[in-house]
């Protein structure tokens, strides 16, 4: 399959069309397909791939049950008009001879790197080969996962990769909580509190836009929110950081990045704001 993607890529590309590429884990919401809508108004070619990626998962973390649903992926794909789904299993992705790892230092240990150890070095080995692959002009990611849409814009970069690291929007239900294949672990109870993250953000980001305390302040009242909710178990971490470095803030620039990880329940969940002045 990896042979056929590459010659398929090699095909359009020497016909001069452009490919663009969402790379996804599958159980696809309507997040991973307002990528695709945007790969599909901007691309002559779109390719999604599905693909649970185990290099990003630790020990004790969610592979063997992290939500998968091939025949209504498909579908859905069929719906938005992606041209092509690439499905690789992973042992051609990663054969027994496989040694080759791709790490972003730094950028890759903070924030969800510090509770996730070795999670985005899976994620930038796969994002790496996948986009050698695919062979993409542009490739589309989610605000969801601000962290990680900064770390692949650092490795394309450093590696000359020649990919547009295009970022969309995060997609939120109506009551704010952000699509995630993830909240499909949440219970009734769990999913019904869920809305505290965004709320919290929400009261923060009005704080960042008045200045009306410093980040360490503001810092300590998204705590503060977050633990009255009884349902979260663990606040890893929520605060004010730059949005290039992802290090706490100590004063405002003119964009400010809020962001936060929780435990509800089993279930860790993200979130995070971008605030302009």
């Amino acid at each position: 399959m990896l042979r056929v993607m590459q010659d398929t890529a090699k095909r359009h590309l020497y016909q001069g069309k452009s490919i663009g590429f969402v790379p996804t884990m599958g159980a696809l919401h309507e997040g991973h397909l307002s990528l695709v809508k945007r790969a599909r108004s901007e691309c002559d070619i779109v390719v999604v791939s599905i693909f649970v990626n185990p290099l990003q998962f630790g020990q004790g973390e969610d592979f063997e049950r992290y939500p998968r649903d091939s025949e209504g992926d498909r579908e859905k794909l069929l719906r938005a008009r992606a041209d092509i789904l690439f499905a690789p299993d992973a042992a051609a992705q990663y054969p027994e001879s496989f040694s080759t790892h791709v790490t972003v230092s730094a950028l890759s240990e903070r924030l969800c790197g510090a509770f996730r150890p070795g999670h985005f070095s899976g994620v930038t080995t796969v994002v790496c080969k996948l986009f050698h692959i695919v062979r993409p002009v542009s490739a589309y990611f989610g605000q969801k996962d601000y962290q990680q849409t900064v770390i692949i814009k650092r490795m394309v970069e450093d590696l000359n990769m020649g990919v547009e690291v295009v970022v969309v929007p995060t997609v939120r239900e109506p009551d704010g909580l952000a699509l995630s294949s993830r909240n499909a672990y949440l219970s009734p109870a769990e999913r019904k509190a869920a809305p505290v993250l965004y709320r919290t953000l929400l009261a923060a980001s009005q704080e960042v836009k008045a200045q009306a305390a410093p980040p360490v302040e503001i810092k300590a009242r998204m705590h503060a929110a977050l633990l009255q909710e009884s349902l979260i178990s663990e606040v890893q971490y929520a605060g004010v950081y730059d949005p290039a470095t992802l290090e706490e803030a100590t004063e405002f620039g003119k964009r400010t990045l809020l962001a936060l990880a929780v435990k509800m329940g089993s279930t860790r969940l993200i979130d995070n704001l971008l605030v302009d002045r």
